[in-house]
């Protein structure tokens, strides 16, 4: 015991004691968090799974966190809605858009401020062009050189984000990978987000990766992965995950939102905490 006393006296002399699971705290303070004003979502960010109050929950300031699922299970709505609730608060945040998918009237029409908003846009890029890129058809070798156009993009992006979380201006920063091959993913390096996290330790900023599958996330951030299905819990009401639709007549219907589940998880955690997201959607005009 005196001698994990010494260790741990020692990181914490050299500010490294981030690495000791008793340093991460369990449940985190109102300013040590970017709520995302989703009620059962926060909750269960801070750990808890009934309907306490008086703990905050949010994505935490200062770590690397992540929101993935499949297409159509509400993870852009989510990560739209944590944007607008951040800019509500008078917060400056940051997307930066890999592939140039994000429309800023819809935005504006669910509630983002966007003077409060840095749009760093990136490359349109197809689907289609993404997909036949050489750099991710199996059996083929990765070119030489400085990579492939849609390479080019997805380097663009990390180092926009590096840039944006160095500046420290922004508390909420996101980059939206949903594109992005799961190839790709794979063969980004490690230190990627070792540099984000170790530039965003001890700050405001939250930092949260949009993707179709995991990526990363710090020792104490959070992971959503949207469309888990309907929560765990044996005596839940919740209506079933599925596409929420406006209108009664076939003409007039228009898509309203989607009712889908996530499972929030974190390093510390013995399981995942499963919660009901509806996501709404607003049309533009």
């Amino acid at each position: 015991m005196a001698v994990r006393a010494t260790v741990e006296a020692l990181l914490r002399e050299r500010k490294l004691d981030r690495t000791l699971t008793s340093a991460i705290p369990e449940r985190l303070g109102e300013d040590a968090v970017s709520p995302l004003d989703v009620d059962a979502l926060d909750l269960a960010l801070a750990g808890l799974t009934g309907p306490q109050r008086g703990l905050a929950g949010g994505l935490p300031r200062g770590q690397v966190s992540e929101v993935v699922g499949p297409a159509s299970s509400g993870r852009t709505g989510l990560l739209w809605a944590a944007l607008a609730a951040a800019t509500r608060r008078g917060e400056s945040v940051a997307l930066i858009d890999t592939f140039d998918r994000f429309d800023p009237p819809t935005a504006a029409a669910c509630g983002i401020v966007l003077p409060r908003l840095l749009w760093v846009r990136g490359q349109a890029v197809s689907k289609t062009a993404v997909a036949i890129d050489p750099a991710w058809l199996p059996g083929v070798r990765a070119v030489n050189g400085p990579g492939t156009f849609v390479e080019r993009v997805i380097d663009r992006a990390i180092k926009s984000l590096n840039l944006v979380v160095q500046s420290g201006v922004c508390t909420l920063v996101a980059i939206d990978l949903i594109d992005v091959p799961a190839t790709a993913l794979r063969r980004l390096p490690a230190s990627t987000w070792f540099r984000i996290e170790r530039a965003i330790e001890g700050s405001d900023t939250a930092v949260v990766i949009l993707a179709a599958q995991s990526v990363a996330r710090s020792s104490g951030g959070r992971s959503i992965v949207m469309g888990t299905g309907r929560p765990s819990d044996p005596g839940s009401r919740l209506p079933a995950p599925g596409i929420v639709w406006k209108g009664e007549h076939d003409r007039t219907r228009r898509l309203g939102g989607v009712r889908s589940g996530a499972a929030v998880s974190a390093a510390r955690w013995s399981h995942a905490r499963q919660v009901a997201v509806h996501t709404r959607f607003v049309h533009a005009v």
